[in-house]
């Protein structure tokens, strides 16, 4: 026997069994899609794990440090994206489960669907910028362009990202100076942990000395300061003696590099200075000297 009302139709027992089997195949298909995507991320963890692990040589460890690809940053990535997607199903679930009970229930869809689409045109319009930021942060985790930990510059802002949500993310910079930017405005990213760090030091000397003698004291120096031990860490490869690269009126200026992990290579180019400059010193190789220039 069924009743009508202005507002619902309930017959009995059909209605309540109907929505009950409703309640129950969505509860049923959720706690799959949430079974899927945990199994789904646990494999990716795995993966990586495995990746991790063979990784046995140091230049393979070095290389995946400088890629950005260490196994806590992938863990973190793949943990986050997981989560967004069992509260996505979470909700695309319940919205298919109100409508479905909505229906059953005789209640019609088009006026209410028409307003929703009405309400959600004026929300679109006041909530984009949050949609914006939103959107940004799902691809700024998913495509790896920072994380915490990074020293990264945005737009006038350069420092160490200390945290980062799917709406803003927070940076620390040189002064201590928190800040907070919204995803949504950030347009480029310069990111200097990821790869490596390289830096270079000009040593000028007289212009008349041998440059062969030069170059002797210098690679003494590059190699003290690649086997030094605190500073072998921070290095990828010992530092380089590039040669001359420019001759003027009273000086010559030879040229080291260095390349370090991502933004230690402070440490070895103020090492390579100081040591060139006593090791020349010592040599009885003197430095540049220039013609006062006349008024």
């Amino acid at each position: 026997m069924g009743t009508m009302s202005p507002l619902i139709t309930w017959i009995w027992p059909e209605t309540p069994i109907s929505l009950a089997v409703i309640i129950l195949i969505g509860i049923l298909v959720h706690a799959l899609v949430t079974l899927g995507v945990r199994r789904a991320t646990d494999l990716a963890l795995h993966r990586s794990a495995q990746h991790a692990a063979g990784q046995t040589s140091r230049t393979s460890r070095i290389l995946g440090e400088a890629a950005g690809l260490t196994r806590a940053r992938a863990q973190q990535r793949t943990r986050t994206l997981g989560s967004l997607l069992r509260s996505v199903s979470g909700v695309v679930v319940t919205v298919i489960v109100l409508l479905t009970s909505l229906s059953m229930l005789g209640i019609p869809l088009a006026p209410l669907l028409a307003s929703a689409g009405v309400g959600g045109i004026a929300l679109a319009f006041g909530a984009q910028s949050l949609v914006k930021d939103y959107l940004t942060g799902i691809f700024l985790i998913v495509e790896d362009q920072y994380g915490v930990g990074d020293f990264i510059t945005v737009g006038d802002i350069t420092g160490t990202v200390e945290e980062v949500t799917l709406r803003v993310t927070r940076i620390q910079d040189g002064t201590g100076m928190i800040w907070y930017v919204r995803n949504g405005e950030i347009v480029k990213v310069g990111n200097v942990t990821q790869g490596h760090s390289s830096g270079t030091v000009d040593v000028p000397v007289a212009y008349g000395s041998d440059p062969a003698a030069v170059l002797a004291v210098l690679r003494e120096v590059a190699a003290s300061v690649g086997d030094d031990p605190e500073l072998a860490d921070a290095l990828m490869e010992p530092p380089s003696v590039l040669g001359i690269s420019s001759v003027t009126g009273g000086a010559m200026t030879f040229q080291l590099t260095v390349k370090a992990h991502p933004n230690q290579q402070y440490g070895a180019l103020r090492a390579l200075r100081e040591r060139a400059q006593v090791a020349l010193a010592a040599a009885g190789i003197k430095g540049p000297t220039y013609e006062p220039t006349a008024l």
